[in-house]
């Protein structure tokens, strides 16, 4: 046997015998809100948190020093496959994992990196994002959230708004872009780090048509940043930014097909499933050949996607860092997701009206909150627009126009 079927047996062992099968085929309840969990489950989670987190799972490709694993690529590849095959949700995600991390693993200082790290891949720091502004979404470099020296010279004062800040209201850390330098644009941005529980900041949620909250607006007033927080170099926050963007991107693009867990419950075999049953079975097939096709053509995407993606993974390995090609990815996941979505509603036929009460089961429901919510993948992350743009200039090398 060779390294890697070792290191399969010995992953499979231990997810068999010491994950709560209470959680094997269960989704995770989404940080926007919804159903409360019983006591039981919830207490599982907390188990399933520890026992991965202790091992480094919950960031199985960090470095160990830092409180990952230190899995190379082909091994947490086999992580996930055994993962899948219980059919169990990864136990800790968010911002921390898909993007304050790894952005700290490139620009962080040592004292950030053995800060920061270890609370994120056991949970205790939750993150949330301070980019857009009501007057800076597209356009982020022109933000005005105004970061000053005190007269001590000693931290900032922070005045202004953030906007779509996701999960504001239950994380306990924010990374945000403020304005140090108001004479430049990209170059007088500043990436800081900041407590939420730091006097002045106020939370409040917007509501969705989905019916949940997942973003939020945040105010600051006066809000102290210390100096030691500042990520990279003062006035240099643009590009840290760009690297963090890109590592959003690339979750967006390589993460589930473009719409986190809730998508497990529209995988392949649920369509097909879905199709028989609505639209009748003949021979052990969906009886129309045309939304055969539509599936097939789907579904052979979806495998193309998952391909181009590993081999980009691979590439990776040499700078540590996603390259433009991610904003393909993001492009066609957000895209290719929507696709999925509008089958997965049409086969539903009437039970895509389901969501809420006794007559609407809960797969109907998250099913079509989730499609609600799924509207905003061509939004969030940079708009299709921009993506179109920065493949354009940054991979295609095409001239601007005049």
């Amino acid at each position: 046997m060779s390294e890697l079927d070792d290191f399969r047996t010995e992953t499979r062992a231990f997810l068999e015998t010491r994950t709560p099968k209470s959680l094997r085929g269960r989704m995770l309840m989404m940080m926007e809100g919804g159903e409360e969990e019983p006591a039981e489950v919830r207490a599982d989670r907390a188990r399933y948190l520890e026992l991965m987190a202790e091992r480094g799972l919950t960031a199985p490709m960090w470095p160990k020093m830092y409180g990952g694993a230190g899995l190379t690529a082909p091994q947490a590849k086999v992580l996930q496959d055994e993962l899948n095959a219980l059919k169990l949700q990864p136990a800790l995600f968010g911002m921390g994992l898909s993007m304050i991390g790894p952005t700290l693993l490139v620009h962080g200082n040592e004292a950030q990196k053995q800060k920061y790290l270890p609370k994120i891949v056991s949970g205790e720091h939750r993150w949330c994002q301070g980019f857009s502004e009501p007057g800076a979404g597209s356009d982020l470099a022109s933000l005005r959230t105004a970061a000053k020296l005190d007269p001590t010279g000693q931290h900032y004062i922070i005045n202004g708004s953030k906007t779509w800040t996701s999960g504001a209201q239950f994380a306990n850390w924010i990374f945000m872009l403020v304005r140090t330098d108001p004479s430049t644009k990209h170059n007088g941005i500043t990436f800081i780090l900041i407590d939420m529980t730091t006097p002045g900041i106020e939370v409040k949620p917007i509501r969705l048509i989905s019916g949940n909250s997942p973003f939020c607006e945040t105010f600051f007033s006066d809000v102290k940043g210390e100096l030691e927080n500042v990520v990279g170099n003062v006035n240099n926050g643009w590009t840290v930014a760009k690297t963090l963007l890109n590592f959003e991107r690339s979750g967006m693009g390589t993460g589930g097909l473009g719409g986190g867990p809730r998508r497990n419950v529209a995988s392949g075999g649920r369509l097909v499933q879905m199709a028989k049953e609505n639209a009748g079975e003949r021979d052990g097939k969906v009886a129309d050949s045309m939304l055969r096709d539509q599936i097939t053509s789907l579904l052979l995407d979806e495998m193309a996607l998952s391909l181009t993606v590993q081999r980009s993974l691979e590439s990776r390995k040499a700078t540590g860092t996603p390259g433009p090609e991610i904003s393909m990815f993001k492009l066609y996941t957000s895209e290719l997701g929507h696709r999925r979505d509008e089958l997965m509603m049409a086969l539903r036929g009437s039970d895509s009206l389901g969501w809420d009460g006794d007559s609407t089961s809960s797969e109907d429901a998250q099913m079509t909150r989730g499609w609600l919510a799924a509207k905003a993948t061509t939004i969030y992350g940079g708009t299709s627009e921009i993506q179109r743009n920065i493949i354009s200039k940054r991979v295609l090398k095409l001239p601007s126009s005049s």
